[in-house]
């Protein structure tokens, strides 16, 4: 009774102290996130400096303390709309693009750049000033009317590359295989896994989706830095931004200065002598304030609903499109009678073709009350376009990369393995096909023929659906797939999408197919908040950031691997997804 008696004493003391000290940092987590309201000074530049991945949409409960244990992440709708409201506020009077490091897509960072484009209009200035500029990250620096780089600095601009990881050979050398199955004709499908090399016709399809994003971001570059696109294919192959004073005389640079002496060039533009203070806002701070400014007023809504990430069966999140959360969304959007149109905002290399077929129904049926509108993103392919094919009308930035009709499975085989290391599994059922397959055992053919009707099925009812929402015939839609890639300006040329163009022109076009004028906006859907995640992990290893831990742990390249594997077994049913991972540079 006695020990009894103390172990439940301990429970208690340990429960009360796990309170106290719940409770405690409750406070402290508040107190750090206490802020000063935050204001605009006259004569300011905001700056542009993108810290965190962006997302298309956080859905950022703006007062949760819990945010700082999460990963953070900025919104791209919310970089957007700071950028339309500093083009109107009279205290803006410039930005400053200063030394990203953009944790984006290109199509992301093609709408930024069109939004930068959109404030130059009001005669405001942008400049750029980078340590170093990654690509991308000169991409989005070329829009500016001035770019500058640190003497010591340098540029990285050679053209895009690709990288695909294979591992045939790991699965021999380990025993641990996939057994994948696929469309007949789906030839570059699950390649990684059957292949040590990259086929001819996969590195056929890369390099021409490369070529028609490359040819996208060298003729935005051209227009905005008079340099013709004959001469910026010259630099690049000869690498002529490699040192300062190259890229100054290749005319990829302005000027070659020390950050002191750039913040110099922002005082003058803004008519202030170098002894005065430069008065300048984040653009983390300026997002809070533009939160409050609303560029769209009216009775009448346009619904956005934001489908990002790999899709999966069950409820989804933040970085997971599952038919929970999403058909909760198109639900209340299509009930609201305020709500006139639907934009579905998706960037998703896709994932279960069954949760792509249950999130298509639900657009279909919204689609009889409301015109139904697709944004693509950086991506959305396979199961992505899946749920974009029934809409009223799509639109796709020229960079974004789509297509991807196919099906395929992949089921994990640890026989090999199991028979090297002793392990030897038996099967008892009652009926035929009782034991129809075991990870410990090689797949059957009688499983196999079994596993493959059910891609065909899949496959051809995937057919149906972008037959059926483009108004092409099956052979058309046939023709289109077989797991081909393409980019935004490919598949407009083919008539997969309706027009090239960013979030907004959708919502305008959404707008006009409701006959609609004046309009607000509503987003979907909602997500838990940090400090709802926290209690659901409260003993898990999230709060750590677990993923980061196993990337610092492996290095960078392992985990890419670790990443691709993952990724793999955790594919369950048939899947519509982008066949391979495809890491362009």
């Amino acid at each position: 009774m006695k020990f009894l008696r103390n172990l439940l004493a301990a429970i208690i003391g340990t429960l009360i102290a796990f309170g106290i000290m719940f409770f405690m940092f409750v406070i402290f987590v508040s107190l750090v996130n206490t802020e000063e309201s935050v204001s605009v000074k006259k004569n300011s530049v905001l700056e542009l400096q993108m810290k965190y991945p962006i997302n298309d949409y956080t859905g950022n409960n703006e007062g949760d303390p819990f945010d700082i244990l999460f990963d953070k992440s900025q919104g791209l709708d919310q970089i957007l709309h700071a950028i339309k409201v500093a083009k109107e506020d009279d205290n803006i009077k410039g930005i400053s693009i200063n030394n990203n490091y953009i944790t984006a897509g290109i199509s992301t960072t093609q709408a930024i750049r069109k939004a930068l484009l959109d404030f130059k209009e009001s005669g405001k200035f942008i400049y750029a000033f980078g340590d170093y500029y990654f690509q991308k990250d000169y991409y989005l620096a070329s829009v500016a009317d001035s770019i500058f780089l640190n003497p010591v600095g340098a540029m990285d601009f050679k053209g895009l590359s690709a990288e695909v990881l294979y591992f045939k050979d790991l699965q021999d050398k380990t025993g641990v295989k996939m057994e994948v199955i696929r469309h007949g004709k789906y030839k570059s499908a699950v390649e990684p896994f059957l292949s040590n090399e990259m086929s001819e016709d996969n590195r056929t399809q890369i390099k021409a989706l490369m070529s028609s994003i490359w040819n996208s971001i060298v003729s935005e570059i051209s227009i905005d830095r008079s340099i013709t696109m004959e001469d910026i294919n010259i630099i690049a192959d000869t690498l002529g931004g490699r040192k300062p004073e190259y890229a100054k005389a290749s005319g990829l640079l302005d000027d070659i200065v020390y950050f002191d002496e750039y913040e110099n060039r922002l005082k003058k533009a803004l008519g202030i002598s170098k002894e005065d203070k430069l008065n300048s806002i984040s653009l983390e701070y300026y997002t809070k304030i533009s939160r409050k400014k609303k560029l769209r007023n009216g009775k009448d809504k346009i619904a956005i609903i934001f489908a990002q990430g790999n899709i999966l069966y069950g409820e989804g999140g933040p970085n997971v499109i599952g038919q929970g959360i999403m058909n909760k969304a198109i639900i209340k959007a299509r009930d609201d009678k305020s709500v006139k149109a639907i934009v579905l905002r998706v960037n998703s290399p896709g994932g279960s073709a069954l949760v792509s077929d249950i999130i298509w129904r639900e657009i279909e049926m919204a689609k009889e009350k409301k015109p139904v509108v697709v944004s693509m993103g950086d991506v959305a392919a396979s199961g992505g376009y899946y749920i974009s094919a029934g809409a009223n009308k799509i639109f796709a930035e020229p960079t974004t990369i789509t297509g991807s009709i196919g099906v395929f499975g992949t089921i994990p085989n640890i026989s090999e393995l199991a028979g090297n290391i002793g392990i030897n599994a038996e099967q008892v059922g009652t009926n035929k096909n009782s034991v129809d397959y075991s990870l410990f055992e090689p797949m059957t053919d009688e499983f196999r023929g079994f596993v493959k009707e059910g891609i065909e099925t899949t496959y051809q009812t995937f057919l149906s659906k972008v037959s059926e929402g483009r108004n092409i015939t099956m052979a058309q839609a046939d023709s289109l797939a077989q797991g081909r890639v393409w980019s935004g300006t490919e598949a407009k040329e083919l008539g997969l999408v309706d027009e090239l163009g960013g979030l907004e022109d959708a919502i305008e076009a959404a707008a006009l197919l409701a006959n609609v004028d004046s309009y607000s906006i509503k987003k979907y859907p909602r997500y838990k908040t940090s400090l709802e995640r926290f209690m659901e992990d409260f003993g898990g290893a999230s709060i750590l950031n677990k993923e980061h831990l196993i990337r610092e742990e492996m290095g960078v390249e392992f985990y890419e691997v670790y990443k691709e594997v993952k990724s793999a077994m955790e594919q369950k049913g048939i899947q519509a997804r982008l066949p391979f991972t495809l890491t362009i540079k």
